[in-house]
């Protein structure tokens, strides 16, 4: 597989959709051609240096600042990445993980571990997301590969029903009190480096983190994040879940399907 390819069928096996239901997540090699990573990772490295705002110098951040820059929403700034994001091969394989009839888009975001950058503190994303079920998922897409001095990411098997520290942030109390409560509760920790052409997918509850980016060079990762196609909006619970709804579902109403101009439909199983 070294041309171009976004849409192709990648083959799931029945025992790796049940292995992602079970731990919460799973790590599939070969998903992406480097011709594949090259072609897109060059705009999306582009654009990520061209739009971010960070300015502060890395050693005077938050924990949060230093872990990444953060660009997000970037198919609505380059047709290119718009390709990307709306390719059929990862929309298929997280309509298959979650065993749904569809997926929308949620949002996408780069995320550059700069050389130095710390680490991404223990979280679960649907702290952030004002989502009516537990039908969410990310693509974490590495433009390279990530070796473990850069900081690849690492979940917490089977942890998608803790509830303990759902209402933390990233922040360093969700690091200390998230993974001293996995440690307590004997959840097993999985992370090591990703190869080239391999990726990550994971639940929206499911805890993770990263260590990190001791490197000479940045960790270039692109994320995409899916929700079932049908999935409805729910009451805001948190300041940082209204903001989430206001900038990623903006006029979609809680209790109603989210179908906004932001949300397109990305795959189908009516629509191959």
């Amino acid at each position: 597989m070294n041309s171009i390819d976004i849409d192709s069928p990648y083959a799931l096996t029945p025992a790796q959709i049940a292995q992602f239901e079970r731990d919460g997540f799973i790590k599939l090699k070969n998903v992406l051609s480097p011709a594949t990573l090259k072609h897109y990772g060059d705009e999306i490295t582009r654009l990520t240096i061209a739009l971010n705002t960070q300015q502060v110098p890395l050693e005077e951040r938050s924990t949060y600042d230093k872990a990444f820059l953060q660009v997000m929403n970037l198919w609505e700034q380059s047709a290119i990445v718009t390709e990307f994001v709306m390719g059929k091969r990862l929309g298929r394989i997280a309509t298959e993980l979650l065993q749904v009839k569809g997926v929308r888009l949620y949002h996408d975001q780069a995320l550059y571990k700069e050389p130095g950058g710390g680490i991404t503190p223990a979280h679960a994303d649907q702290y952030y997301w004002p989502l009516s079920t537990d039908r969410t998922i990310t693509a974490w897409v590495p433009l390279q590969a990530v070796p473990v001095d850069m900081g690849p990411l690492g979940f917490y098997a089977r942890s998608q029903s803790v509830e303990f520290g759902r209402d933390l942030g990233i922040s360093d109390e969700s690091e200390e009190k998230i993974s001293a409560n996995m440690a307590k509760h004997g959840f097993e920790f999985c992370s090591g480096p990703f190869d080239l052409g391999e990726l990550s997918f994971h639940l929206g509850w499911t805890f993770h983190k990263a260590g990190g980016n001791v490197s000479a060079l940045p960790r270039a990762v692109m994320t995409v994040i899916y929700m079932d196609a049908e999935m409805k909006l729910a009451k805001a619970l948190s300041p940082a879940q209204e903001n989430d709804r206001a900038h990623w579902c903006p006029g979609a109403k809680p209790g109603e399907v989210i179908v906004t101009p932001r949300n397109p439909l990305i795959f189908s199983k009516q629509t191959p």
